[in-house]
């Protein structure tokens, strides 16, 4: 809410993972005019059971896409079931997604499942932009998280006194956000290429010609 005050969020839509998938974040959204399409997982038991046990078999498709980029062919198709009553700050609709990735050089094939709930009322937006605004979600989460954990190895870091992980997670963001302002795809190559010489990351920063 402290960042989001000053910022006028009339009729905007709002994507949230399901660690922000609460109550009061939900009311705080909604009384600023908001809506929100909110990841659902099993952290919220609850919702999430009452989500997932949905007849997700007998409800029609919204939205089919098929894409094949990064050595993958990936299918995903979207669901919504309009709800009269759900136990979250005027929710009103509930969405699967179900994603199927194969790996073109092994053949592997996985499966996910997502549950989402969302404020939006029924016909207020397509499955296409439904499916745009969950992608664009995800699309942070790659370009962040992921490079957070799989590069950084967060998750395994030892680093849990007071306010050190976070204070090592904005020093993360912050290399990772300057190199993509570099124009730079590859973080985990940068970041080998910037260790090779202490002036280069001072370059980024702008201390040093």
């Amino acid at each position: 809410a402290p960042l989001l005050n000053g910022v006028d969020l009339t009729h905007a839509v709002i994507t949230a993972d399901a660690l922000h998938t609460q109550h009061g974040h939900g009311t705080y959204l909604r009384s600023r005019g908001a809506h929100y399409i909110a990841v659902v997982k099993k952290n919220h038991p609850g919702l999430f059971d009452r989500v997932r046990t949905l007849p997700w078999r007998e409800i029609t498709l919204d939205h089919y896409e098929r894409t094949r980029a990064h050595h993958r062919d990936e299918i995903r198709r979207l669901k919504t079931a309009a709800f009269a009553h759900l136990n979250y700050p005027d929710a009103r609709q509930a969405l699967q997604v179900v994603r199927w990735r194969r790996d073109l050089g092994t053949g592997k094939l996985t499966i996910e499942r997502v549950y989402l709930i969302t404020s939006l009322p029924p016909g207020a937006a397509t499955g296409a932009q439904l499916a745009s605004w969950i992608r664009g979600h995800w699309g942070i989460e790659n370009l962040l998280h992921h490079v957070r954990d799989r590069t950084f190895r967060e998750d395994e870091s030892k680093i849990r006194t007071a306010g050190l992980p976070r204070t090592m997670a904005s020093l993360r963001n912050l290399a990772i956000g300057l190199h993509r302002q570099d124009g730079q795809k590859n973080i985990a190559a940068a970041l080998r290429h910037t260790a090779r010489d202490y002036r280069r990351p001072l370059a980024l920063l702008g201390l040093t010609g």
